[in-house]
């Protein structure tokens, strides 16, 4: 099972505020101890809303929304994807994680879709295609910085 852990941002994360040192060392220690479990599949902070955009669809339309957005607390500030036995496990990673902010912080945790949750109208040509597409991602890797 896979889940979507999503860090819920704050005033500091929307301002560009960076984690301290100390802080950055307790998540480098957190993200190699989900590495060394085998369950990290990716994990990474996100930039402020006031860098990104949203693309709003209604009646065929496409419309662009510039950040940044003012619903603060219902943004997103970082992610992980773990790959974990149950819920439970991926609750229980969430608790051993560091506060990743100053004061009060919310973690999310979405359980991601497989293609046995689709049923019938997951067709084999679209599983085949899945199956591709999935293929060509594990080959690209990360890459260089």
């Amino acid at each position: 099972m896979k889940f979507m852990i999503l860090l819920k941002a704050d005033k500091n994360t929307e301002a560009g505020v960076m984690p301290s040192e100390k802080l950055l060392a307790d998540m480098s220690r957190y993200n190699e101890e989900l590495l060394n479990a085998g369950v990290l599949l990716a994990g990474e902070g996100l930039h402020p809303s006031s860098k990104g955009a949203r693309v709003k669809f209604l009646d065929g339309k496409r419309t662009v929304i510039e950040g940044p957005f003012p619903e603060v607390k219902e943004l997103i500030a970082g992610f992980w994807l773990l790959q974990v036995k149950s819920r439970e496990e991926a609750i229980e990673w969430v608790k051993r994680c560091p506060n990743p902010l100053e004061g009060e912080a919310e973690i999310e945790i979405r359980q991601v879709f497989e293609a046995s949750d689709f049923g019938a109208e997951f067709t084999p040509e679209l599983r085949e295609q899945e199956a591709r597409m999935r293929a060509q991602l594990v080959g690209k890797g990360e890459p260089e910085t």
